[in-house]
């Protein structure tokens, strides 16, 4: 197993000292107050880029949607403000070209000097899908997804290579296509979904599968299912988590941020997420959903913080009013590592982590879990 790879997240679409909500979520009545919400210009994600530049992450998530800044764009405006940070870019397939895409990295390696990881979202939410005049169902999504990536790496070449690629699918037909990338490779590609049409696309096709975070035992059964599939076609993936964190001097100042967040949160704005989250055609969206249902006898009409803790020191509240990655580790910094140390053990090597705000919450875990597992030699090198 390789060392730990640590990565941050920037809030393209705001941040604040109370939860901010992703996609059709980000924006509900009832949301963090206008005092302490922070507008996502320029300045204050080149802030955020470089604090985690400075505290040694090694790269930062940018999310795709309609809801947020454009990734491509603002990721390659923060290369230039930054020199080591990598940049994992999410965009969705069925909305561009493969080959175009695969020029966008070409080019992009190049004026920050092999400083882009893809993130491949084929997307979940119908109503965000037909904005973009996409009407595939679920499966046909995927199956585009995979022949999109099969394009983009039949298309990458090293140098001025003489091979053109030609590729005939159900989504794509691609004639003597052909993209130099000079001195730098193909970047590595991420990707989510716990549908099995997900899985199969990441056994074929990713170089790291992405989850959001789970149980360590749950998960520790996912990877071995979805590695048992990528060892049929002779492939071997690594995995990444994607979690929010809040880490404290000790525990109990840690569930006291925790329980602040969902102080914030009122009953209105929470039945006005779960309405929208639950019109989700993605499988790893419905896991998320469920996690804080609370059983067959459902949460309180108001939940204490502690209810929703659904493994030790793993809290499902930011699920109640965001999408995507819903569930948090809560806990003293040791305790935090801990948890990070146990996922790693389950076979996790790229963890994600966020939390509000992200400059903030960048320091917090940097000074406190993030050093505990450099001590212990943890860290990939």
């Amino acid at each position: 197993m390789s060392g730990i790879h640590l990565h941050w997240y920037l809030p393209t679409n705001g941040d604040s000292r109370e939860i901010v909500g992703s996609g059709d979520d980000s924006h509900l009545a009832g949301g963090p107050s206008r005092s302490t919400f922070r507008e996502a210009t320029l300045d204050y994600l080149t802030l955020i880029a470089k604090t985690a530049e400075t505290l040694g992450f090694e790269a930062v998530l940018t999310p795709t949607g309609t809801w947020c800044e454009d990734a491509w764009i603002t990721t390659a405006a923060l290369s230039q403000a930054t020199t080591r940070l990598k940049f994992l870019v999410a965009f969705r397939p069925g909305f561009i070209s493969p080959t175009l895409v695969a020029h966008q990295a070409a080019t992009f390696q190049r004026i920050s000097g092999g400083r882009l990881l893809l993130n491949v979202v084929t997307g979940g939410d119908p109503l965000e899908q037909k904005r973009f005049g996409d009407y595939l169902g679920h499966d046909q999504r995927y199956e585009r997804t995979g022949e999109f990536l099969e394009v983009v790496r039949g298309v990458a070449q090293p140098g001025k290579s003489v091979r053109r690629f030609d590729f005939a699918g159900r989504h794509y037909h691609i004639e003597g296509a052909q993209i130099d990338f000079g001195k730098w490779p193909l970047p590595p590609i991420f990707f989510g979904g716990a549908s099995p049409a997900a899985q199969d696309v990441a056994a074929r096709h990713v170089d790291t599968y992405l989850v959001w975070g789970e149980s360590p035992s749950a998960e520790a059964a996912r990877i071995a299912h979805v590695q048992e599939l990528a060892a049929r076609h002779g492939r071997k993936l690594t995995f990444g988590i994607r979690l929010h964190v809040i880490s404290r001097d000790t525990e109990d100042e840690a569930w006291r941020e925790a329980e602040r967040l969902l102080e914030k949160l009122t009953p209105e704005r929470v039945a006005q997420a779960q309405t929208i989250l639950s019109r989700t055609e993605s499988f790893g969206q419905r896991r998320m959903n469920a996690l804080h249902a609370g059983g067959d006898a459902g949460l309180p009409a108001a939940p204490r913080v502690r209810d929703l803790e659904i493994s030790p020191h793993l809290w499902a509240g930011y699920g109640l009013v965001r999408g995507g990655a819903g569930t948090a580790i809560v806990g003293s910094h040791e305790q935090v590592a801990a948890l990070i140390e146990e996922y790693h053990s389950a076979g996790f090597d790229h963890f994600i982590l966020s939390g509000q705000p992200h400059v903030e919450e960048a320091y917090h875990f940097a000074e406190g879990a993030f050093a505990i597992l450099r001590s212990r030699g943890l860290l990939a090198t």
